[in-house]
């Protein structure tokens, strides 16, 4: 229930944003619809643990700053390889290990591969736990070899990694 009323919470604070018109009628309409809305979610099976991770905010506000600033990082990189005359790429296509076991984490850290500029998922082996991954260069690869975007997103998840 309370991920519901999260996402009760959540859903009328985004409508508030964008709707920019405060009047009595319209607020509690948006609050009387959100609240619908949260609940058919919750019948529906959309305001579950993967669709509405609200347990996870607490250590997103950790993983998120260190994630933009490493998608900056890697924007200059990549921003300086283009500017190059050179163009000094070696692409790499090899194998990471996935640390993260939920659906949510495994998403988290695939997305923030490919997030990363001159980085793609390419392909997710959640047999054998791994992920297929194109890096522009070889300082990318190592990047992601290194593992420490792994252990972030194993401890944003909630694990000890």
């Amino acid at each position: 229930m309370l991920r519901t009323a999260s996402l009760a919470l959540f859903l009328f604070a985004f409508w508030l944003l964008l709707s920019g018109h405060y009047t009595v009628w319209l607020v509690a309409s948006g609050a009387v619809v959100s609240a619908l809305l949260a609940l058919f979610g919750r019948r529906f099976g959309f305001a579950d643990e993967e669709g509405h991770p609200v347990d996870r905010l607490l250590s997103g506000l950790v993983y998120w700053p260190w994630l933009a600033r490493e998608i900056v990082k890697s924007a200059i990189s990549v921003t300086r390889i283009i500017l190059d005359p050179k163009l000094p790429i070696s692409p790499q296509l090899f194998h990471t290990k996935v640390s993260a076991r939920s659906p949510v984490g495994v998403a988290t850290y695939a997305n923030s591969i490919t997030l990363t500029p001159g980085t793609i998922t390419v392909a997710i082996d959640r047999e054998h736990d791994r992920f297929l991954v194109h890096a522009l260069t070889r300082d990318g690869a190592a990047d992601v070899k290194a593992g420490e975007m792994d252990r972030r997103v194993a401890r944003f998840e909630g694990g000890e990694a």
